[in-house]
């Protein structure tokens, strides 16, 4: 009784807000609740000192799907715009929850394909129709320590930009006590690379698929650096050993690059994650993505001032690179201003731009889930490999049959929340 009452007061509050929403305010959802939230704050602010006719109001939410679904389920409260995640469009489309950008399109020409980094752009698209206008491109990084890369003699490792598991296994028994090759930050993120290196899927027929030849042997290939004393302790923060210069590669974010550049005396570098030859890399991403969830009271004149908010966005989103993103933005990414970030390394190259692998598969969060769950257990070896593989089956699969991530379900995970 109690996890229904929390359920209706939340859909109270959320009605409350729809009702007394302004009309020439553009409600604007997004989930940055960390410093990236001060950076669209900024953003938010710099449009609206432009004086538009409607002007935007930023509002972070931390549970903001579970509150989505709330408020779609009520009718009311339901945000003017909003950002979602790439894995999420699939799921969101197939069940009708989002508007497409065609009226948006139409009333700013420069908001198309040609404008934005491709992968970015096709994150959105859902059987030739566009639900989305990207911000970024936020990807798995490898940060290099380049002072120990130069004690142990292996700045060569980086003349193609890939360091693989052979050469790391190279300084088995050659470091000093208290370093290491690597850590296991993001570490579900690192396999999905490894995947898509070995020519894999998470996916059959539309089913997913966990338990797989290639999940086996990307998991097995970390974990043999794990076995051999490379890789930071489990337990351990492997990204804080990274800052403290102990560490040589820290397989963390693009966004990290603003946290690793303020401790004094890091002397750091970005690079590709991890593979198993040069020739063949990936760096696994994800995209901030401006949707439209449906809504029959959005007036065409408030998607006029939707459509003038993502291109003052697109034109002056230099301002999101500082927050570590890899910006969607063509006309900032090719700007000379742009190569100042770190992160412009993953748009330096086709090859580079191509690296960056965005999954969009309808159960992909999920999987993403099932991954975070199991697999630093198994590389570390708490956990039999083939044993972890079938649970992190299991666990997908139970998911999907639970449908979760469906609007019909929406009360009962707030409820379980509260």
């Amino acid at each position: 009784m109690k996890k229904f009452l929390s359920a209706m007061l939340l859909l109270l509050v959320f009605t409350l807000v729809g009702c007394s929403s302004d009309k020439n305010t553009i409600q604007f959802w997004t989930p940055l609740t960390g410093e990236d939230g001060a950076y669209m704050d900024e953003l938010v602010d710099k449009y609206n000192e432009t004086d538009p006719e409607f002007k935007v109001e930023h509002v972070v939410t931390s549970d903001m799907y579970t509150k989505m679904y709330t408020v779609l389920n009520s009718g009311n409260g339901i945000p003017d715009l909003s950002i979602i995640h790439a894995d999420r469009v699939p799921s969101f489309v197939k069940q009708d929850l989002l508007e497409p950008m065609t009226k948006v399109m139409e009333a700013q020409p420069e908001i198309k394909t040609e404008n934005f980094l491709e992968e970015a752009w096709n994150a959105g698209n859902v059987e030739g129709t566009q639900y989305t206008v990207p911000l970024d491109i936020h990807s798995n990084a490898m940060y290099f320590n380049k002072d120990l890369m130069k004690k142990y003699g292996v700045e060569n490792w980086l003349d193609d930009n890939v360091v693989t598991f052979d050469e790391m296994l190279s300084l088995q028994g050659k470091l000093e006590e208290g370093d290491y090759v690597l850590n296991d930050a993001l570490i579900s993120w690192v396999i999905l690379a490894q995947i898509q290196n070995l020519g894999g899927s998470i996916e059959e027929g539309g089913k997913p698929a966990v338990n797989t030849p290639e999940m086996k042997q990307a998991i097995e290939a970390v974990k043999q650096l794990s076995d051999a004393g490379l890789m930071t302790p489990y337990g351990e923060d492997g990204y804080l050993m990274f800052q403290s210069g102990n560490v040589l590669f820290s397989t963390d974010g693009t966004w990290s690059s603003t946290g690793h550049a303020q401790v004094e005396g890091l002397n750091f570098g970005v690079t590709n994650i991890y593979a198993f030859e040069p020739s063949t890399f990936h760096n696994r991403a994800s995209s901030h993505l401006f949707s439209m969830l449906t809504n029959e009271e959005r007036t065409d004149e408030k998607e006029q001032g939707i459509a003038d908010f993502l291109e003052f966005i697109r034109q002056n989103s230099i301002k999101w690179a500082e927050a570590g993103q890899i910006v969607a933005s063509k006309e900032v990414v090719e700007s000379p201003e742009y190569d100042e970030y770190m992160q412009s390394f993953f748009t330096s190259t086709p090859e580079e731009e191509e690296s960056l692998y965005i999954y969009t598969y309808e159960h992909y969060p999920y999987i993403q889930e099932a991954l975070d769950t199991y697999v630093a257990d198994m590389i570390h070896g708490e956990i039999d490999v083939d044993t972890g593989l079938a649970e992190m089956q299991k666990f997908v699969e139970d998911k999907v049959s639970e449908g979760s991530l469906d609007i019909e379900n929406a009360e009962t995970e707030e409820a379980t929340e509260e």
